[in-house]
């Protein structure tokens, strides 16, 4: 009997090619009947089988099938831009995710799957079977391959490529060297921009956000969408993105990222992206500055979206936001100035399929990303495809994606602050004291609370995603920002008579502005950004708490951000899907400055009784990127608000974050420079 991967694997790699082309270099061969072929190849049938099947190690055979109605994919051509900012491609790959979900067994859903790969847009079927795939319970141990490891075209350099075919068509597997892929290749350095090209345009940042909508899709069947406080972790991982990525123009010299919600206003960020399709050759159009958003009028697009509808869906929110209630399909009010009103608006302002009225509130956030991707064209007149904002797999390249999401973080800003400030009783911890809190290098002799970041120079195999090229391995080096690692040191005391359980929160906030100047609190603390939450069982008196940062509840290691599952060897686990789920660990910190820019580091240990939902195992393979990610079929695991204590509004007689932890022994801070050297280290 075949194994899952074995039906799978195939179908996952080089999605240009026919399904009846051997995969994975060659060993694997999917037997089709002459009903699969297209009507491009079904006259070939039998040379096509004489002429590929013949040396492939493992050959799956394919049974008849009945052929779905697929006449709902038309939307978007086999080699189309598929976007899922696009409703009518939203919808298209929602019936395509229920098609995969209806069949009875894996065995059956990769004989439909075949059937359905090579008439229907690519990057749609990868989307939707690779949702079908992580939320099927008979399909869980299939390895999901990264999108670099399928269309590598959308994170590479195009120059790279030519370079790459040669080396593959005249050198034997074992003399082909990898080759550099340039960094910040989008601008000069005249542009200011450019200096946090290296953060937005880093790969794995890309691929997490890729990963978390396959994992949290906007649209689909109910089962994929609906989940436990879905909206609220859209709220929370694109506000800690944000806050991440104003760090990081802080260290850089650049102010933070100005709120696009002028919508009229021209932007006077450009950006060539400089990303050519292989789909088609053509490539990601560019913004040029100062360009003006307009309405879209794209009919060969299924796309029409006007800014006078916009102005009407973000009235609409706004109001349901002032007036702490929204408005249902039924003419039902439902509170928001509650615990649950940020899970709702995230849901009405993404807009999933959630949305508590979808027709009245609108696809405010989505829309955007249509009405900036296809700023340069909006009617179509010059055929040109949609720019990188439209686009899932490359919109976090663009310096616009910061300033919409900064818009969008201000609307649920505007939801927070009616909210009331925690109280003593949601911030204390009886009897538990942090009496210390420091970070150390993993070094011997290393000095508390100075940190390292550098440049890694990393390896990939793209062999995988580069259509009709000879088989076997073709290396990329990209460089990107890495830390050393480092452990959080924690005293703290439990001065109760019995055992204690609390759960350790741990964040980073900037000091200053890109001026030098100390950031008032009410500033600092839209910017705390969380590094790791774990739970930790506290005896009466003393405890020493030792946590590495590599342990984070926050981040996945590398070798899964940057899998691939050509080579790997853990066949029949997990790890491959879900758990790819989580931000990347090379990430972590921000790069700092050569002669160390100093950062407040923050330690607070909750009270466990308050904060506990339901019993799990923080060391499953799934469960370590939860604060981003949630656990697969289980309730998220933290009853506080997520970004807690720092997500609501603090008295005005709180002016920094020590007079915020001063009042509550459970919470302690301490400075941290973090210093850079401008150094590459080679990755071992």
């Amino acid at each position: 009997m075949t194994d899952n991967n074995t039906l799978f694997r195939g179908l996952m790699q080089k999605p240009y090619e026919p399904t009846f082309v051997p995969k994975v270099d060659g060993k694997l061969y999917y037997d089709l009947p002459d009903a699969y072929l297209t009507d491009q190849y079904r006259p070939y049938g039998p040379s096509i089988q004489n002429r590929f099947g013949i040396n492939a190690e493992t050959r799956v055979p394919f049974p008849n099938i009945s052929p779905p109605d697929l006449s709902f994919a038309d939307v978007v051509s086999r080699r189309g831009v598929f976007s899922v900012f696009n409703a009518a491609h939203r919808r298209a790959a929602g019936q395509l995710i229920q098609l995969f979900l209806d069949q009875p067994n894996p065995t059956t859903l990769s004989a439909v799957a075949a059937y359905v790969r090579d008439r229907v847009n690519a990057p749609m079927f990868q989307y939707a079977l690779a949702i079908a795939l992580i939320h099927r319970d008979d399909t869980r141990d299939v390895e999901i391959p990264s999108f670099l490891e399928l269309f590598p075209d959308r994170f590479v350099d195009p120059a790279v490529f030519p370079q790459l075919r040669e080396e593959s068509n005249l050198l034997d597997r074992g003399s082909r060297r990898a080759i550099d892929i340039p960094s910040n290749y989008t601008a000069s350095d005249r542009v200011d921009e450019q200096r946090v090209a290296y953060w937005r345009e880093d790969i794995g940042l890309s691929l997490h956000h890729w990963h978390w909508h396959l994992v949290y899709p906007a649209t689909g069947p109910d089962r994929v969408v609906r989940k436990d406080r879905r909206g609220e972790l859209f709220y929370h991982m694109h506000q800690q993105t944000i806050a991440r990525y104003n760090i990081e123009r802080f260290a850089n010299g650049l102010a933070r990222t100005l709120s696009f919600s002028q919508l009229r206003e021209s932007i006077p960020e450009a950006y060539f992206p400089k990303i050519v399709r292989s789909s088609d050759g053509r490539a990601f159009s560019c913004r040029y500055p100062n360009q003006v958003m307009k309405d879209v009028n794209r009919v060969e697009d299924e796309s029409t979206i006007r800014l006078a509808d916009m102005d009407v869906s973000i009235k609409r929110i706004f109001e349901a936001i002032d007036n702490g209630y929204a408005q249902a399909t039924n003419g039902d009010r439902v509170p928001l100035d509650n615990e649950k009103g940020i899970d709702l608006i995230g849901d009405m302002l993404e807009a999933s399929t959630n949305s508590i009225n979808f027709n009245y509130y609108g696809d405010y956030h989505q829309n955007g990303h249509v009405m900036l991707g296809y700023i340069h064209d909006p009617d179509n007149s010059y055929l040109e495809g949609v720019g990188v904002m439209g686009d899932l797999t490359t919109t976090m390249r663009d310096p616009l994606f910061y300033r919409w999401h900064q818009h969008i973080d201000d609307i649920f800003v505007r939801h927070k602050q009616r909210l009331p400030a925690y109280t003593s009783t949601e911030l204390s911890f009886n009897d538990i004291t942090v009496d210390s809190f420091d970070v150390q290098l993993n070094k011997a002799n290393a000095p508390k609370n100075v940190l390292l970041t550098f440049w890694q120079r990393s390896q990939f195999d793209l062999g995988t995603g580069l259509d009709f090229v000879p088989e076997g391995n073709l290396f990329v080096t990209f460089t990107h920002i890495q830390h050393a690692p480092f452990s959080y040191r924690i005293q703290a005391t439990n001065n109760g008579g019995s055992m204690r359980r609390g759960t350790v929160r741990l964040f980073l906030g900037p000091k200053v502005n890109d001026r030098g100047q100390v950031l008032p609190f009410r500033d600092q603390r839209r910017h705390m950004v969380e590094l790791d939450k774990f739970t930790v069982n506290l005896r009466p008196g003393q405890n020493s708490i030792v946590r590495r940062s590599d342990e984070s509840n926050l981040t996945i290691p590398y070798e899964r951000t940057f899998r691939n599952i050509a080579a790997s060897s853990q066949p029949g686990t997990e790890v491959f899907q879900f758990c790819n789920c989580g931000w990347p660990s090379h990430m972590l910190l921000p790069k700092g400055s050569a002669s160390g820019l100093e950062y407040d580091f923050f330690v607070m240990i909750s009270n466990y009784n308050q904060d506990r939902v339901e019993e799990f195992n923080e060391n499953d393979n799934c469960n370590d990127a939860h604060m981003f990610c949630g656990l697969r079929d289980r309730r998220y695991p933290d009853a506080r608000s997520m970004g807690y204590p720092f997500d609501r509004f603090t008295p005005n007689s709180v002016g920094s974050l020590q007079e915020f932890a001063r009042p509550y022994r459970n919470m302690a801070t301490t400075p941290v420079s973090i210093r850079f050297t401008n150094t590459v280290i080679a990755r071992t």
